[in-house]
């Protein structure tokens, strides 16, 4: 039995302005959810929904992951980017050198992500969300792809990448340095055994994983919240 993961969350100050924004970016459908959060809803192979929850803290230092986006040519590139830049994104310097053919933006509540340019052979067979490129060690790449069942694309210098056999992004960790932990992290996979499956059982084979509970001050709910063993955050749902 595996986990599927259901939906990447973003926390947000503004959920419905930021769930537009990346509605726009993407192409994708918004649709309402509880709890005053929006979802914006794949229309290609994503596999999963990117969800929109409000948050009154403010982000604080980069993100652990942020999203790679594809290009197909330099045409397309300019145009995702002007497209961003027009729903409310902008530039931002993170270290990245000149020669570098990528380019690095930050939506409007200052999430980071980059538009890679074309011919980029690592995401040439995915599609407009190339990757979840992710800061993390090799044995976080390691337990995600036991929790997820999806196998290893690659693992070379401590760096690692999976991907789901049926397609989609693929998810990237950079190895060590890692970033120093400063508080919970902004964005967090929701995951969910399928409907003939069991909750406790699939958070008993994540500890044994390496994940831990962990206690955010969610309060008595269904779902559970945990790390894996980079310490960052994700929740496991009932089945679905």
């Amino acid at each position: 039995m595996t986990l599927q993961l259901i939906a990447l969350c973003f926390d947000a100050n503004g959920p419905p302005g930021l769930a537009r924004f990346w509605s726009g970016v993407l192409g994708w459908p918004t649709a309402d959810l509880p709890d005053d959060g929006v979802a914006i809803l794949p229309g290609d192979d994503t596999g999963f929904r990117i969800e929109f929850f409000p948050t009154q803290e403010p982000k604080a230092g980069p993100n652990q992951m942020h999203f790679d986006l594809t290009s197909t040519s330099l045409e397309d590139q300019q145009e995702t980017v002007a497209r961003a830049l027009g729903l409310g994104a902008r530039h931002i310097d993170v270290g990245q050198l000149p020669e570098e053919e990528h380019v690095v933006l930050a939506d409007p509540e200052g999430n980071e992500f980059c538009v890679i340019e074309p011919g980029n052979n690592f995401l040439a067979e995915c599609g407009l969300i190339g990757a979840l490129a992710s800061d993390g060690s090799q044995e976080v790449g390691y337990f995600w792809s036991e929790a997820l069942g999806w196998p290893l694309v690659w693992d070379q210098d401590q760096e690692t990448a999976i991907r789901s056999p049926y397609g989609g992004p693929k998810i990237t960790w950079g190895g060590p340095p890692l970033m120093p932990k400063t508080g919970k992290y902004r964005l967090h996979f929701d995951l969910a055994p399928p409907a003939d499956g069991d909750q406790e059982a699939e958070v008993d084979r994540l500890v044994s994983l390496g994940a831990t509970r962990v206690d955010i001050g969610q309060g008595d709910v269904s779902w559970v919240v945990m790390a894996d063993p980079d310490g960052h955050e994700f929740c496991v749902l009932t089945p679905r």
